[in-house]
């Protein structure tokens, strides 16, 4: 049986799983799904097209599915989706889509956004993404999985992060960041190769290597990017994890790719 203190205000059309629990003072909307042993501790509050998955635990004073703070808005039908087994903490901040991105805010399972953590409008965030104290994404951004957002960080709209990446904290982050890299700094930079995160996550030394000659030949001095990434192609056409960065930066993006100083 769903366990719901009486404090809690349940609109009708609200589908809740006979598993899930709702603390005090929760809010939750006529249009929203939470999923088995989904958990709303004290004081969250969970509105429009939104869709909760398996096993999410959302902590006191999250606003989760509220309008996006777009001007351009209008009222149109989207949603917001959540996937399972995600920790979204205090006062975390969660917006749907809207028709300029999809129409869908997008997180996918096991990820963890700590404290006043904000995911904005039109965001895709994959599995196992952590966004730390006060991280900020901008509408569209995408987050691949495993990728780390250090605290504090800011990330401008429409850019994208790639897997394993991480971004330090206090970090402002303009343009794309490719897989497994890792950037910092006001207006941040790349800074090299996210090498702790590779080997936690059991990759072989040789891709790793790879990546590393990767790295050194799409960022040299010599030639154009688009130069230096067709000769990258040709020398690493076999290796399905440096392709993986090739492929990343060979996209036709909005914003340019974050590179060294």
């Amino acid at each position: 049986m769903v366990s719901i203190h009486p404090t809690a205000i349940i609109e009708d059309g609200a589908k809740i799983h006979k598993t899930a629990q709702i603390g005090p003072y929760c809010v939750v909307g006529p249009k929203v799904s939470l999923a088995a042993n989904m958990i709303l501790h004290s004081h969250v509050v969970v509105a429009g097209n939104t869709t909760i998955g398996e096993g999410t635990e959302i902590f006191p004073f999250a606003s989760i599915g509220h309008q996006p703070q777009d001007l351009k808005f209008d009222g149109e039908k989207s949603e917001l989706v959540i996937g399972k087994n995600n920790k979204i903490r205090e006062h975390v901040t969660i917006n749907p889509g809207t028709s300029g991105g999809g129409l869908v805010t997008r997180i996918g399972d096991n990820c963890l956004l700590m404290m006043s953590a904000h995911v904005a409008h039109d965001c895709i965030l994959g599995n196992n993404v952590i966004l730390v104290n006060n991280a900020t994404l901008g509408g569209h951004v995408e987050v691949d999985d495993f990728a780390i957002i250090g605290g504090l960080s800011a990330v401008h709209q429409f850019v994208r992060i790639g897997r394993n990446a991480m971004i330090g904290g206090m970090s402002g982050v303009e343009n794309d960041v490719i897989p497994f890299g890792m950037v910092m700094g006001e207006r941040a930079r790349l800074s090299g190769l996210n090498l702790v995160g590779m080997k936690r996550h059991g990759l072989p030394r040789e891709d790793i290597s790879s990546l590393q000659s990767v790295f050194k030949d799409l960022f040299s001095d010599e030639g154009t990017l688009s130069e230096r990434l067709d000769t990258v192609k040709k020398k690493f056409s076999d290796n399905e994890t440096a392709k993986e960065v090739i492929d990343f930066v060979a996209v036709d993006s909005s914003r340019a790719i974050c590179q060294p100083k």
